[in-house]
């Protein structure tokens, strides 16, 4: 019997009772709502501040609202904020100083506790960036002691995708559009003649417990089919594609491409890419005093490879170029991602598309560097 055989159904009366019983476990729970034109991710206090009825329209360089007839809550794809906003914060403070009349001074690291939050409608794609955010900030000896307070006591409700964006490709990357592991609860939304309802699925022993306390009944065969077939269909109506290829043998192959001089022209080396990418993990110290000079402090901010200083050096920054910064970023990102961290940098959720002001999109450049090593002998496979 697989998981989805074992699943449950709920109303859209479930979802407002998940949220009462998230919250009053203590919980901050983070979820999608509609805000100043866009589907963000903010603290909810309900269900009913959902987005339900709205959909998005996307393309490279391009994100609009658009209302939905169906009144589905998420037939949404990713928008311009991921989970690693709430997990990895763009900016963090590390330490205080103060100078005390004796002019000594007295530091004081900080050490918060950590928010009990939880994630509710986490697509599959960033459950996957999740996890590789997991690999790299908890992995290894340099363990990054705050992300881990703040992951470990998440919780994740995931929410299957029925309706992929046109910019994405979370089937080419393997993420998506069907939950993978690491989620405490798993939705299937389904909006038919027979209702509006989901099929529900616990992954943990507190997912296990939550569930239990939800208006929930045995899914019938009609629910657990047309789950199943929504997020089927979903991974044939992919907006992009990677090309048919081993990316991080593509990029190793063809890092003296020309296709890196075209996208160069295009790039305006802003970093929104990397800004909004769930998995990108950079980060800078920077350091702040007051007019006095008697209390300092450290922050810790996000830091992109696209910064002309980001390797700056005694003799000078090493990737001076548009090109060179974007061939960094994209080849990590497909390619020595895998040996640093065992995976791919990238789950196909499109955001570096659509936030992209000029329009770069990266399953375009790969296919163009595809294209251009089977024609070129000499790196050609």
């Amino acid at each position: 019997m697989t998981d989805r055989d074992a699943a449950l159904q709920m109303g859209t009366d479930g979802l407002e009772a998940l949220v009462t019983a998230l919250r009053e476990a203590g919980r901050v729970v983070i979820g999608p709502t509609v805000r100043n034109g866009a589907i963000v991710l903010a603290e909810i206090t309900g269900g009913d501040e959902l987005p339900y009825g709205w959909g998005v329209e996307l393309e490279a360089g391009h994100y609009r609202l658009r209302p939905r007839g169906d009144g589905a809550a998420f037939a949404h794809s990713a928008g311009p904020q991921s989970w690693k906003n709430f997990l990895h914060p763009p900016r963090e403070r590390q330490w205080s100083a103060d100078r005390g009349a004796d002019g000594r001074w007295t530091i004081s690291a900080e050490k918060p506790e950590p928010p009990s939050y939880a994630f509710l409608g986490v697509r599959p794609c960033d459950l996957r960036a999740i996890a590789v955010q997991d690999r790299v900030l908890t992995g290894g000896p340099h363990a990054d002691a705050a992300y881990r307070g703040r992951r470990r006591r998440a919780f994740l409700v995931v929410v299957e995708c029925t309706e992929p964006g046109a910019t994405c490709f979370c089937a080419s990357m393997g993420t998506g559009p069907a939950a993978g592991e690491g989620y405490d609860l798993a939705l299937t939304e389904i909006v038919d003649e027979r209702g509006h309802r989901f099929l529900v699925r616990a992954g943990s022993d507190e997912g296990r417990a939550v569930l239990a306390g939800l208006p929930c009944r045995p899914a019938s065969p009609q629910t657990r089919a047309a789950a199943r077939d929504g997020v089927a269909g979903a991974a044939d109506r992919m907006g992009r594609t990677m090309p048919p290829a081993d990316l991080r043998d593509l990029m190793r192959e063809t890092l003296e491409a020309r296709r890196w001089d075209d996208v160069a022209s295009r790039c305006l080396t802003c970093g929104n890419c990397t800004m909004v990418c769930p998995t990108c993990f950079c980060t800078n110290a920077e350091d702040v005093t007051d007019l006095t000079g008697n209390h300092a402090e450290r922050w810790r901010r996000w830091e992109s490879c696209f910064d002309l200083d980001f390797t700056h050096l005694p003799g000078g920054s090493v990737r001076t170029s548009g090109r060179s910064r974007y061939r960094q970023w994209a080849t990590h990102k497909l390619g020595t991602w895998h040996d640093q961290f065992g995976s791919s940098g990238c789950v196909g959720c499109g955001r570096c598309i659509v936030w992209c002001p000029v329009g770069i999109d990266i399953t375009e450049e790969a296919h163009a560097l595809y294209r251009e090593r089977a024609e070129t002998p000499e790196t050609g496979t």
